[in-house]
């Protein structure tokens, strides 16, 4: 499973394996600017070419853009070529500076409106890949998902993604959209398999699973699988990371998953990329996840 051979499909497009999820360079209030643009070259230099943001991430207060302002900013200091990389942002989340309270707007208004913004903030016309960040329980989801369509019709996004959603929801989506969807991206760990139903979905209809919080997010990254863990096993028997184990055996669970690790390190990211020549062996696999292993062969 070499780096080379390890490119899985985008919609009409091939990107390496593990993404970057940017949102940790600057979650923390007191964000280290320099340290976030060494990270995001890190990401490029180990041959990363997918990142990922949204308009509302970034620290309590930071108002929205901050953290597509300050991927956007890494990613063009970097001495390099950028013609390969894609850059995917999302709207639909909304965020209050005030009280740091979280709610969701998926109207056509909002949706327009957020994916100028991040057309403005990250200078990309049009954007190569929109999310809709989560539903929004006060409307039908057909509803956001036309606005969607009407994004990609108006030639303001190349390609569109929706995150946070269940079999039927990628159903709808996948009906209005066709080829224009191309990803999904949701949660999906060691500690959270309850994504299983959707990556299913996403093999059938040809569309990329970008896997966030792969680590079970930042409050349990440190402590991933626990010292009694068979990931924790394998790392100590292989001397390698336990993040390590649990991307490559994302990677193993299907060709359509892409996990899209945050870093707030270089160090991290390219540990994390590393992930991309790791082969599990069957006894491995069997032991990090034997109900994948009994549902391989009950359709064999």
């Amino acid at each position: 499973m070499s780096t080379r051979a390890m490119l899985r499909r985008l919609g009409d497009l091939r990107v390496p394996a593990i993404g970057f999820g940017s949102m940790t360079i600057t979650q923390l209030p007191g964000y280290d600017v320099e340290r976030g643009r060494r990270t995001v070259h890190a990401a490029l230099d180990a041959g990363i070419r997918l990142f990922d943001t949204a308009d509302v991430y970034g620290p309590a207060g930071g108002g929205d853009g901050v953290n597509e302002l300050a991927l956007i900013d890494a990613l063009r200091s970097w001495p390099g070529s950028l013609d390969d990389v894609i850059v995917a942002t999302k709207g639909g989340h909304t965020r209050f500076p005030e009280t740091d309270t979280w709610w969701v707007d998926g109207s056509h208004k909002h949706l327009r409106k957020a994916c100028i913004a991040s057309i403005g903030r990250l200078g990309l016309d049009p954007l190569p890949l929109y999310h809709h960040h989560r539903p929004d329980p006060r409307l039908p989801y057909e509803e956001s998902i036309l606005a969607l369509r009407a994004l990609w019709e108006e030639g303001l996004v190349m390609r569109v993604g929706i995150s946070n959603v269940d079999v039927g929801q990628i159903d709808t989506a996948h009906q209005i959209l066709g080829d224009t969807l191309v990803s999904v991206q949701n949660e999906y760990s060691p500690a959270c398999r309850t994504a299983e139903a959707e990556i299913r979905a996403c093999e059938e209809r040809g569309l990329a699973f970008l896997s966030w919080a792969p680590f079970g997010g930042m409050r349990h990254a440190k402590t991933l699988g626990g010292a009694a863990s068979p990931f924790e096993e394998i790392s100590t028997r292989r001397g390698i990371s336990v993040h390590r184990v649990a991307l490559a055996w994302q990677l193993h669970r299907s060709p359509v998953v892409i996990p899209i690790p945050g870093a707030s390190r270089p160090e991290s990211v390219v540990d994390s990329f590393a992930a991309t020549e790791l082969n599990l062996d069957p006894d491995e696999l069997a032991a990090l996840d034997p109900a994948q292993l009994s549902r391989k062969e009950t359709r064999s």
